[in-house]
């Protein structure tokens, strides 16, 4: 498991990293934009959605302007390492996602407007790469916690799944699974959190793909005012 191959191959249980006991590195208590507790915790009713579209940094970003969002974090999951670094994850050989934690009120937005965000704003059509980044890292994939998210998630994947066919693109790559199926979310080093905020030029590759996700009016709450991603 060496070279481009281990980048584009998902590792098995045993060939993975073997990681660590601990976290290796320190993560802020805070998030740099919202002001909330990176890990908790967070009000009463929170629920949380983790969500992989390539590299964390821009997809962390369309997530904090959301209303509802109580709060984001940039991490790693769905692979076998425990407590995996940065340089690990880029390896290939943890297994792991670059992944978004997004902690959310259910009162004030819905999984339908969360993954409308997800859906536009990359390409879920490339398998184990988004742009120019390669690798199993850069899947696109959805984690859910509760079952209302499953079903927006399968919900919303077949209606964008529409929109692709309607302008000749292809099928959507895009891994579904639950978060207990997926593994532990574990949180990336400090430098990665709210990336583009301490670094507003830094790089980012998503953005608005040009399609819209359709979603049932009837599913979601009465505050629609969606942020764009800046």
């Amino acid at each position: 498991m060496f070279g481009s191959r281990a980048k584009t191959t998902l590792p098995t249980a045993a060939e993975a990293l073997p990681g660590r006991a601990t976290r290796p590195f320190t993560v802020p208590t805070t998030h740099e934009v919202l002001g909330t507790p990176l890990e908790g915790p967070w009000p009463d009713g929170t629920e949380v959605l983790h969500v992989a579209m390539g590299c964390f940094w821009g997809a962390e970003r369309i997530f904090w302007q959301l209303p509802g969002v109580v709060t984001t974090a940039a991490g790693y999951t769905g692979g076998f390492t425990p407590n995996p670094t940065y340089e690990e994850t880029c390896t290939g050989r943890t297994g792991h996602a670059e992944a978004v934690l997004v902690a959310y009120d259910p009162t004030r937005t819905s999984p339908e407007l969360l993954l409308k965000a997800f859906w536009e704003n990359h390409d879920p059509t490339q398998g184990n790469r988004q742009g120019n980044d390669v690798g199993t890292a850069y899947r696109s994939a959805i984690y859910w916690t509760t079952p209302e998210q499953e079903a927006a998630a399968r919900a919303t994947r077949d209606a964008f799944q529409g929109e692709l066919t309607r302008v000749g693109a292809g099928e959507i790559t895009t891994q579904l699974a639950s978060a207990e199926e997926a593994g532990p979310f574990w949180y990336a080093e400090d430098y990665h959190q709210q990336y583009l905020h301490k670094n507003p030029n830094g790089y980012c590759n998503h953005g608005p793909n040009g399609l819209t996700c359709p979603v049932g009016v009837a599913n979601l709450p009465a505050q629609t005012d969606v942020l764009p991603p800046a």
